[in-house]
C-alpha cells in the first residue's frame, strides 16, 4: 500500500503520526497479551499440574456405596482405597484420594494436560467431561477424557480438541503411563459421559451423549479396541438435555462394597446378570 503523504508542519505531523500507527499497536498489543497469557498458563501447569507416580500395588476390589452414588477403588495403585464422586453421572465427576495424612480431591478438569490447556485459552465455551471405568480389563479404574465446545444455540460447533483414555493405575493429577485415542464418529460437543459395567465381564464400557443438532443428543457406546476405545453409535433414540439421567443405574453395575467390620477391605456383592459379553473385545 503507498503510504499517503505526511504534513511537514509541527502540530498536524505529531497528530498524523499517532492516527497512523494507533491500529499496528492495538493488533501488537493484542498479540503480546494472547501470548503472555499462554505463556503463563503454561508456566502454572508446570509447576502446579504433575503429580505424584502411580504405586505400584496389585489391582483392588471396585465397587460402589450401598446407596450407589459414590465408586471405591485404588485409583493411584498405593494400597488405599479412594472415592470418585459424579453424582449424576454426567461426567463432571472428581477423585478424593486417601493419604496417610489428608485427603486430596482432583476433578476431571484438572487432568487436562499442558498444552491441552494452552489450546483452549483462546477458545469460549469449552466443557470437560470424564468418566472412569477399567475398559481394558486389568484391574485398574482408567479415565476417558473428553474436552469440547458447546453448541452455538442449536448449532453443534466441530470442535472436540480432547478424546483420549489414560489407562490406570492413574497419578494424583489423573495422568496416565499410557494413553490411548477415543475414536470418535463426530468432533460435536459431549455433554455427558459414564461407563458401565452392565455385562459384568470385568470390562467397562464407556457411554457418550454428543450433540446431534436442534438441541438433541446421540449415545455412543465404546469398548476397548486396537489399544483404544472405539465409539458406535447405540441406536437408543434422540436424547433432550439431562435426559440421559433417566438411564443411568447408578454406579450399582460394578457391584456394592460389603464390609464385613469397621476397618475391613471391602468385598463385591453382585447381581445376578444375563447379559452375554460383547464379542471381539479386547483384553
Amino acid at each position: 500500500m503507498v503510504e499517503p503523504s505526511r504534513p511537514q508542519q509541527g502540530g498536524g505531523s505529531r497528530v498524523f503520526t499517532v492516527w497512523w500507527r494507533r491500529p499496528y499497536t492495538r493488533g501488537r498489543r493484542r498479540l503480546l497479551i494472547g501470548t503472555g497469557a499462554v505463556l503463563a498458563a503454561v508456566a502454572t501447569t508446570l509447576a502446579l499440574g504433575s503429580g505424584p507416580e502411580p504405586g505400584e500395588h496389585a489391582p483392588t476390589v471396585v465397587c460402589s456405596d450401598t446407596d450407589n452414588t459414590s465408586l471405591t477403588a485404588d485409583v493411584d495403585a498405593d494400597g488405599r482405597l479412594d472415592e470418585i464422586h459424579d453424582p449424576d453421572r454426567s461426567g463432571k465427576g472428581s477423585v478424593l484420594f486417601s493419604r496417610a495424612d489428608d485427603r486430596v480431591e482432583v476433578g476431571v478438569d484438572d487432568a487436562l494436560g499442558v498444552w491441552q490447556k494452552a489450546r483452549g485459552l483462546l477458545t469460549s465455551d469449552l466443557e470437560t467431561r470424564g468418566t472412569f471405568g477399567d475398559f481394558d480389563g486389568d484391574g485398574y479404574l482408567d479415565l476417558a477424557l473428553f474436552r469440547s465446545q458447546e453448541d452455538t444455540g442449536d448449532s453443534p460447533r466441530a470442535n472436540l480438541l480432547v478424546h483420549e483414555v489414560r489407562y490406570g493405575p492413574l497419578a494424583r493429577d489423573l495422568s496416565g503411563s499410557r494413553s490411548g485415542t477415543i475414536r470418535v464418529r463426530v468432533s460435536f460437543f459431549v455433554a455427558a459421559v459414564r461407563a458401565t459395567d452392565e455385562d459384568q465381564d470385568g470390562r467397562a464400557e464407556l457411554h457418550v451423549f454428543q450433540s446431534a443438532g436442534d438441541g438433541g443428543y446421540v449415545e455412543y457406546i465404546g469398548r476397548q479396541k486396537d489399544g483404544g476405545v472405539t465409539l458406535r453409535e447405540a441406536g437408543t433414540g434422540y436424547f433432550g438435555q439431562g435426559d440421559w439421567d433417566e438411564l443411568q443405574p447408578g454406579w450399582s453395575d460394578f457391584g456394592t462394597c460389603v464390609y464385613t467390620g469397621p476397618e475391613s477391605t471391602p468385598s463385591v456383592r453382585r447381581e445376578p446378570s444375563d447379559a452375554t459379553p460383547p464379542s471381539g473385545a479386547e483384553r
